[in-house]
């Protein structure tokens, strides 16, 4: 291995007692592939144990934690006991290659498509559509059903704790539930859920300190929580870099393992709050301070890439994409072979690549998310 990434493979402890042997992270994908019922399936298992063998820790494609918080077709399910064992089977398929397993738990709130979730009775913070779904205008909950579903990403962390992964990851970003409570855009209440910044924060506040709680009753094991976050939003209103510091500020009191920022492109500038002397990640970097590491991302892919990403000041960096090009990007990496990695992908690659049907189709059918090479 080259000096320059010898601090990819650094060894890292987080606060909870969760030791990685490196700073790589499989980044959470959705990849559509579960069964009907909610359950993995083998192709899905799979992809996931291809993956595992070289980063430090994978976090899964999200499941959710209410029956109504259903974002995806072929999403597997994490919001009833009996889907312990599915959970359970996925956690010892990514461990049994050496990485840790984390459990990244949402509510697609007004994201999720009417047909997949009961009575197709979509909710949000308010009844406001999204510029992702708008042909749906979501009922805005009640404040009970929120202390409900605060009480349902509890009892989803008490699953995870029992199919024995090492922790769970609250998904705050893309435009799901939680960042729908924190957004202006969506979130136009004028309860204690809602209306100036600090009301906004309520509900992500609540979220975290419920996992926690269960957490510190339940977890026999050193296990992890982290958090994830998009930066902005393109809607008017929308979330600032200067709203997003808000949010920093304030998780970083919650004596969380990791935050880990939700990009497309790691050294994206700001859009608003911020200027543009530094990029998203920079910013965020210097906002967080050390108080609480920090996991990167966004279209990196080959190691020199990763080397400089790190001299942004984070902690861990995720691949996501990548890891699908190039499944053993760790292992070229480390033993010196980092010009056998691939950076793209044809449309002959899926049984080489180890993916599941419906993911794959996405990949070839998207056009600009993945480099296709004819």
């Amino acid at each position: 291995m080259k000096p320059q990434y010898q601090p990819l493979f650094d060894s890292f402890k987080l606060k909870s007692g969760v030791e990685l042997n490196n700073r790589l992270v499989m980044a959470p994908m959705t990849n559509f592939s579960s069964d009907e019922a909610g359950h993995v399936s083998d192709a899905e298992l799979s992809y996931y144990e291809h993956r595992s063998a070289g980063v430090g820790l994978v976090i899964t494609a999200c499941t959710f934690v209410t029956a109504n918080g259903k974002g995806f077709h072929g999403e597997f399910a994490g919001h009833q006991d009996e889907f312990v064992p599915s959970l359970k089977r996925l956690a010892d398929g990514i461990k049994s290659k050496g990485a840790k397993a984390i459990l990244q738990i949402f509510h697609a709130g007004r994201q999720a498509p009417a047909a997949l979730v009961p009575n197709g009775d979509v909710v949000s913070a308010s009844a406001v559509s999204s510029e992702q779904n708008p042909s749906v205008t979501p009922r805005e909950l009640s404040e009970a059903e929120i202390e409900s579903i605060i009480r349902d990403f509890g009892e989803t962390t008490r699953r995870a704790i029992e199919a024995g992964y090492d922790g769970v990851e609250i998904h705050g970003a893309n435009g799901y539930l939680i960042q729908q409570f924190f957004s202006p855009h969506a979130n136009r209440r004028e309860d204690r859920w809602g209306g100036d910044l600090e009301k906004r924060l309520a509900f992500p506040l609540a979220v975290v300190r419920e996992v926690k709680r269960v957490v510190a009753e339940h977890a026999k094991a050193p296990f992890a929580v982290g958090y994830r976050f998009s930066p902005e939003e393109a809607e008017t209103p929308g979330i600032t870099m200067e709203e997003t510091f808000r949010l920093l500020d304030t998780l970083a009191l919650e004596e969380l393992d990791y935050l880990h920022v939700s990009l497309m492109e790691f050294w994206s500038a700001p859009r608003r709050g911020a200027d543009e002397s530094k990029s998203r990640i920079e910013w965020i970097v210097d906002r967080v301070a050390g108080r609480v590491p920090v996991i990167g991302v966004g279209s990196i892919h080959t190691p020199d890439e990763a080397a400089k990403a790190f001299e942004s000041g984070i902690e861990l960096l995720a691949l996501g994409r990548e890891l699908i090009i190039e499944p053993h990007w760790v292992q070229k990496v480390r033993d010196g072979q980092e010009s056998d990695i691939a950076t793209t992908l044809t449309r002959n690659d899926q049984e080489r690549l180890n993916v599941p049907t419906p993911l794959w189709q996405a990949i070839v059918n998207t056009p600009g998310w993945f480099p296709v090479a004819d």
